[in-house]
Order: structure tokens, then sequence, then C-alpha cells
């Protein structure tokens, strides 16, 4: 996987810690081109003095920052350590000092192998299907790992549209309604409204109930490690939570973009793994596997635009006047998220792309400046 630098912040908490636990500020190497944290790697000494084998890497999530996704987990390192010996080639673990580490896992993420819309090798496409066994036979009592979502978001083993539900709320009133006051216009000139949930609501209605397992919740090209051996990793389970496993299936096919063949061999690939782990895991999947992938799709609208202004605010400066090319280029893919998200929103009309990108301009001149912080 490689080290892309995404800042500079200097003496930050994380990497403070990776130099504690290095022991040897020189051998830190980052932050990690990342979202949701800041990230350092490093080799460790053992007690000799040698560098053990392998790197190592010390992370906390990033201050002031919005999250799109529930989390369910008080510890994506609690889940680790329960996991092992459960799912197989997820990163060691250990503790320096107090620290909590990962081991970093050396490789090539799968999308820069095969980026997004190309086919994956028929190698790595079984061991995803084997991922998926593995997750579905993790069911909601094997685990006593600490959690930190409200009980209103553990809804009864099965429960599958109370699951939905909940989700669906989420987006409504943490990413949609919490951030109105900044980018309430955006939404507004782009012809979004908060009763699109209550369309949204109505499409996703007539789920049947499926055992709950464990959800990776993020299974992406950028989620999977390649390693020199061809073996398949699994990092990132920040987002990991218990529910539906068809809703694991069709996370993975909205953020993978198959080829459309491709895709319909992981379904029936998928469907044949979960029946043999558990019976009854894909029930009803020919009528709710397309309700579940277009919530998908509707969700990424309330998350692409935040993020598509903030990435515009991101620019060089964050000043009134945007990047006008990068402008375009985000314009153009809002554009296509809205599209895909017409038919589950119920929108009557969808904004023509230069229509989007007057409104992210707007939207830039109004609060770019204040707003500018890396991009997503």
């Amino acid at each position: 996987m490689p080290l892309e630098p995404a800042s500079r912040e200097l003496a930050s908490g994380a990497r403070l810690h990776a130099v504690e636990a290095s022991g040897d500020p020189g051998r830190v190497e980052g932050p990690l081109q990342g979202y949701h944290h800041e990230t350092y790697v490093f080799a460790l000494a053992g007690e000799s003095g040698a560098l053990r084998p392998g790197r190592w890497k010390c992370r906390e999530p990033r201050s002031d920052l919005l999250w799109f996704d529930r989390r369910c987990f008080v510890s994506e390192e609690q889940l680790l350590a329960a996991l092992h010996g459960r799912i197989g080639r997820i990163p060691d673990l250990v503790r320096v000092g107090g620290i909590g580490l990962q081991r970093f896992i050396e490789g090539r993420t799968l999308g820069a192998l095969c980026a997004s819309g190309n086919a994956v090798p028929g190698g790595l496409f079984r061991q995803i299907v084997d991922l998926f066994g593995q997750l579905v036979e993790v069911t909601p009592g094997m685990l006593t790992v600490e959690r930190r979502c409200e009980s209103a978001d553990r809804p009864a083993d099965g429960d599958t549209a109370a699951f939905l539900e909940r989700l669906v709320h989420f987006a409504e009133e943490r990413v949609y309604a919490r951030n109105l006051p900044v980018f309430g216009g955006l939404f507004a000139d782009l012809r979004i409204d908060g009763e699109a949930f209550k369309r949204l609501r109505k499409h996703l209605k007539g789920l049947r109930e499926r055992p709950f397992c464990l959800l990776h919740a993020d299974l992406h090209r950028e989620n999977f490690i390649v390693d020199a051996e061809r073996r398949l990793w699994t990092i990132d389970w920040e987002l990991a939570m218990f529910g539906d496993p068809l809703y694991d299936l069709a996370t993975h096919l909205y953020l993978m973009r198959y080829p459309r063949g491709q895709a319909r061999r992981m379904t029936e690939a998928w469907r044949r793994t979960a029946e043999a782990v558990r019976p009854g895991s894909s029930r009803g999947w020919e009528h709710d596997l397309p309700l579940l992938v277009d919530f998908k799709k509707a969700q990424s609208v309330f998350t692409d635009v935040i993020r598509t202004a903030l990435s515009l605010a991101a620019d060089a400066g964050a000043g009134p006047d945007p990047d006008w090319q990068h402008l375009a280029e985000l314009g153009g893919k809002l554009h296509r998220v809205l599209v895909a998200a017409a038919f589950p929103l119920a929108l009557e009309s969808v904004p023509a792309p230069a229509t989007v990108v007057a409104a992210l301009a707007r939207w830039h001149r109004a609060h770019g400046a204040r707003q500018g912080r890396p991009a997503p």
C-alpha cells in the first residue's frame, strides 16, 4: 500500500504517539492519505535494538471531522482483536507503551491493481466471496466488543426494515439536517429538501427478514490490500456493524463498480456462500437487493453534496474564486450522483450540469473560505 502524504501537521497527537512508539522520529513516515484518520507508519525495534520484521501504523481520528456514516463499535482495535481467528487476513495488533498499533499491510490496493469499473481477477474475486462467508458466520452474540451506537440502532435480529430505517434516520438527521446551516442553500439549489426522505422511505418498504451478521459496511477497492503473494487483506473496519447481510453486498456492489456481468456473478456467488453458512441470509434478495442499492445511491446524494463542496473549498487558498477546471469536474460528478438517485428519491427533475456548477460556485463564494480543509 503506497504512502501518500496528505498534509504536514506539526507535533500532532498522532505523530507524537508514533514517535514515542517507534523511538526514532526518523523512522516515522506520513501522514498517509486518508479522510477519517491521521495515520503514520514506522518500523519497531526489538529489545536488542534490531528492527522487527514489518511495519506498524499509529492512527487517530481527525479532529473537527464530518462523519457521514454511523459507527457501531467504540474501538476498531477491540473489534480486530475479537475477530482474529474468525476473519482471515486482517491486521495484527500490538501495544507499545500503552499505544495500540496495527500492522501495516504491505502491498497495493485492489484499486491500484484494477481501477473502479474494471473486472477483478478470479483469484481475488474468490477471496472476496470467502470473506463474505466469514462475515455471515459472525453473529451478534459471538462478540463482546464494546459498542457506541444507541439502543435504537440495535434492532432485533432479523428486523431488516428497522435496520434500514436507522440508516435512513442517520442520513436525515446527522448528515442532512445537522449541516443545513452551512449547506442548506446548496441543497436547495440542487432541488433537494427534507421531503426527499419521506419519498425514500416509501420507496424502501417491504424488506424480507434475514438473520443478522457482522458487516464490514465499507468493502471497496481501497480497503482491500493485495500482498506480494496475491493474498487479499481487508483493512479499515471503522464502520463495521451488525445487521442485514444483504446490505453488505449492496454496499459492496455500489462501491466496487463491477462490470455488469461480474456484478451478477458476485451476487450469485454471495448468495450461494451466505446460504451455505446461514440459511435464510439471502431471503428475498431478488426484491430487496435493488432497494438496498437504491438506498446507497440516495445516501450518496447527501454525503457527496457536502464532500464536493468541501473539496472545492480545499482548493489552493480557498479564496473567493474557485479553480474552474476543478469546479467543472466536481459538478459533473455530482450531477451523475443526482441522476443515479433520482428514482429512489422520486426527484421531479435533476438540475443540468451547468446548474450544478453554478450552485457550487455560489456556495463557494458564500462559505468556501471559512470551510476550507483537506479534501476527503
